[in-house]
């Protein structure tokens, strides 16, 4: 794609931001969704993309203004200076970016080894993943061109192949007689509950930013990224929405609970058979895999604007391809050691801290020069607040592990930030 003649179409943007948002966000969080919301899990998924339909008019006003392959964290140098909160915050979206390819990674493992009843396995799940990993990068180091057309084609069977079983899966619901709500538990709605599970489905939406980074890549990139941003969204929310609907009224909550990190597979197997389950494992995996391919790409680039502004480390100079291998390091790392509610907790604190860090950015500083209305940004960290609060005393909770991870992970990306910032003003004055 650095190829000015052979620049990412409208088409191709929409691939690539659907391609990173449709994999682990609704293959592996039906379940832990659930587990927070109960039988409300499909409206926290609508939730999830309302909250993150408004946060990003802040990102699409500052692409359409200024387009650039550095996305996000030039937003946050305009907004903060080239200092440790732009370049903390700026890793912050980049390590939940990371923690998000370790979701697909992990869920593509479990996904693969479902029809075997291996699913739970401690070993081959993160050996499986951390193959996916690994063979993404490979195909990115073959060519740029060759992500964009295979996730042209990848998002084509995954929308089709996820449409397919939420329609079918309604379509038998209806055949059947029992109603939408015959799984039902009959609890009432738990607020709390329900808040903290759209945290989680936030993530499910979160890869729009992605898109923010193609940057002039893109054709007519100040209209066409706010263009792809929304189109991705409107996809997402009316798939998920469709198949969370469809796994209620096959498994229930409490079904999909239990079956936490594989529901959809679970979901199809009552009305389908062994044939539904399989043909479950093979969207999923390619909505993994694909989506690996393309957040590769997309984060790849994150690090190398990183890595330009002088905040984030490089390898010597004689390895090549340094973004791509360090950000391919750091997800098999994460794969390797955290299971798939660890990664997807972790992800949700830093990704919903970076986007309040970005929203108070457009709010006090880059308002007038992207001529963005104030109460969207204020409305933005209003909405992340009331579903972080409640989800991080939930997790606090019941795995404390978790948010003493994250929280340990945010102050060393700081800390190391700090020591970087002071590092380069001394060179400078020498």
């Amino acid at each position: 794609m650095p190829n000015r003649t052979d620049k990412i179409s409208l088409m191709g943007s929409v691939s690539l931001g659907t391609g990173v948002m449709i994999g682990a966000g609704i293959f592996a969080l039906v379940g832990q969704v659930a587990e927070f919301a109960g039988d409300f899990f499909p409206l926290a998924f609508f939730l999830g993309a309302l909250v993150a339909a408004i946060s990003s008019y802040s990102y699409v006003r500052y692409s359409s203004v200024n387009p650039s392959s550095g996305g996000i964290a030039m937003l946050l140098k305009d907004a903060y200076g080239p200092g440790v909160a732009a370049g903390s915050f700026t890793l912050f979206m980049y390590v939940s970016m990371v923690v998000a390819e370790s979701l697909l990674a992990r869920t593509f493992g479990t996904y693969l080894l479902r029809p075997f009843g291996l699913q739970d396995s401690t070993i081959l799940v993160p050996i499986l993943g951390a193959g996916a990993i690994v063979t993404a990068a490979i195909v990115n180091f073959i060519g740029n061109t060759l992500v964009e057309r295979s996730a042209t084609i990848t998002a084509v069977l995954k929308i089709v192949g996820i449409a397919v079983l939420a329609i079918a899966g309604l379509i038998g619901v209806a055949a059947v007689g029992d109603g939408f709500r015959s799984q039902s538990s009959g609890d009432s709605i738990d607020f709390v509950g329900l808040l903290a599970g759209t945290t989680l489905c936030v993530l499910a939406y979160k890869g729009f930013t992605t898109i923010t980074n193609q940057g002039d890549d893109i054709r007519d990139p100040k209209r066409n990224i706010a263009r792809s941003i929304l189109i991705s969204l409107a996809i997402c929310t009316v798939l998920y929405v469709l198949i969370t609907v469809s796994v209620s009224s096959s498994i229930g909550a409490k079904g999909a609970v239990d079956a936490r990190d594989y529901a959809l597979a679970q979901a199809a197997e009552p009305f389908f058979g062994a044939w539904g389950v399989g043909i479950t494992v093979a969207i999923a995996v390619v909505a993994t895999l694909s989506g690996l391919l393309a957040s590769l790409y997309s984060v790849s680039r994150l690090y190398a604007m990183l890595q330009t502004m002088r905040q984030a480390p490089s390898l010597p100079k004689s390895v090549p391809h340094q973004p791509m291998i360090i950000t391919a390091g750091l997800a098999i790392l994460v794969t390797v050691f955290l299971d798939l509610s660890q990664i997807a907790s972790m992800g949700a604190f830093l990704y919903l801290s970076m986007d309040m860090a970005v929203q108070w950015g457009v709010i006090r500083h880059l308002r007038a020069k992207i001529d963005a209305h104030l109460w969207l940004p204020i409305l933005t960290i209003v909405l992340d607040l009331a579903i972080l609060i409640p989800f991080a005393i939930l997790k606090a909770q019941s795995d404390l592990f978790t948010v003493i991870v994250a929280a340990v992970v945010a102050v060393a990306i700081i800390t190391a930030q700090v020591v970087t910032i002071r590092t380069r003003e001394r060179s400078l004055r020498g």
